[in-house]
């Protein structure tokens, strides 16, 4: 992560912000593009995106107990695989609401949802970005990957996943392959 100063930003304003309750509760960060986000077209730079996505995952894993958990014990989260689509131009200045969202989960494995809103011309909201990412967390003594129940019952967290959608099947389908191709 290279956004050092709204790291640190995001780590000090999540003292003062509701707690949140994985995974079910949305990490809604409200940003502005920068000049630092901009690429030679003038508009945010498409690995901007990705890391800027890594800030709205921090806020979920500190304000919902996650990084006190994996600290605790001695693990670190890992992100396998990633599917972004951009829809629409993020330009200098531009106001915009990163909602990030743990979808659906299984044996050792989350997908979580990125999705980035901005006001279109006639005022209303859209997506401008949309991103799938699947990972873990990761026992490096054990050098295995946590299964999710364990992390939930050292985060006091009785949940069920929520249903396989069609989106979340076909992008786990295509990682899959790619893993198996390489």
């Amino acid at each position: 992560m290279n956004l050092w100063f709204r790291l640190l930003w995001l780590l000090v304003a999540s003292r003062f912000r509701p707690r949140l309750t994985p995974p079910l509760d949305v990490s809604i960060l409200s940003l502005i593009v920068l000049p630092n986000d901009l690429d030679i077209y003038g508009h945010m730079n498409n690995g901007r995106y990705l890391t800027i996505m890594d800030l709205g995952r921090m806020d979920l894993f500190v304000r919902g107990g996650l990084a006190r958990a994996i600290r605790g014990a001695g693990w670190t989260p890992v992100l396998s695989a990633a599917k972004i689509r951009f829809r629409r131009e993020l330009r200098l200045w531009r106001r915009f609401r990163l909602e990030t969202r743990i979808v659906f989960w299984e044996d050792t494995t989350f997908v979580m949802e990125h999705r980035v809103f901005t006001r279109v011309d006639d005022g209303r909201e859209a997506i401008a970005t949309q991103a799938l990412m699947r990972g873990g967390v990761y026992d490096r003594s054990a050098r295995a990957f946590v299964p999710v129940v364990d992390l939930f019952r050292r985060m006091n967290v009785e949940a069920a996943s929520p249903a396989i959608t069609d989106d979340v099947r076909a992008f786990l389908a295509a990682e899959q392959a790619l893993k198996r191709a390489i």
